[in-house]
């Protein structure tokens, strides 16, 4: 019997890869990517005159998966989506569905009234109108001399 000693497969040597890197920085967002994980839906913010608005992309939940909170100057939105039923009729040869999940967090400015958000879920897309406290004038008083 003939031992024969290898070495494990490290991959490919590629020497010039961290020098590219060194001088043209992160690729990602050279070719458009950004470093955001991929089950995290994107949201676009609008700031208008009388409020913000959050527009979250979030294809596949219904109304009643997601949730929004607001704690402490936080506004949070959540999901989560479980896995359906099996039948024990079915048999897979694959199955990939399982249940997914997100939690994104924002915090609001101070100017913000927070008992006035009001959320919209549309065509998987959920808007989030968050208004802006009305302006406080300070009141004048007048002080007569005496």
């Amino acid at each position: 019997m003939n031992y024969l000693r290898t070495r494990p497969f490290v991959g490919t040597y590629q020497p010039f890869s961290g020098m590219l890197e060194h001088f043209l920085g992160n690729m990602e967002q050279i070719q458009g990517r950004d470093d955001m994980p991929g089950n995290l839906p994107r949201v676009n913010i609008t700031e208008q005159s009388e409020g913000y608005k959050l527009e979250l992309q979030a294809p596949g939940y219904a109304k009643e998966e997601l949730k929004l909170n607001v704690k402490e100057d936080v506004l949070t939105i959540s999901a989560e989506q479980e896995q359906q039923d099996e039948q024990e009729s079915e048999r897979f040869t694959r199955r990939e569905f399982a249940k997914r999940s997100f939690i994104r967090s924002f915090r609001l400015p101070d100017l913000v009234d927070a008992d006035g958000i009001k959320a919209e879920h549309l065509n998987g897309v959920l808007t989030v109108s968050i208004p802006k406290k009305a302006e406080v004038k300070p009141a004048v008083k007048e002080i007569s001399i005496g």
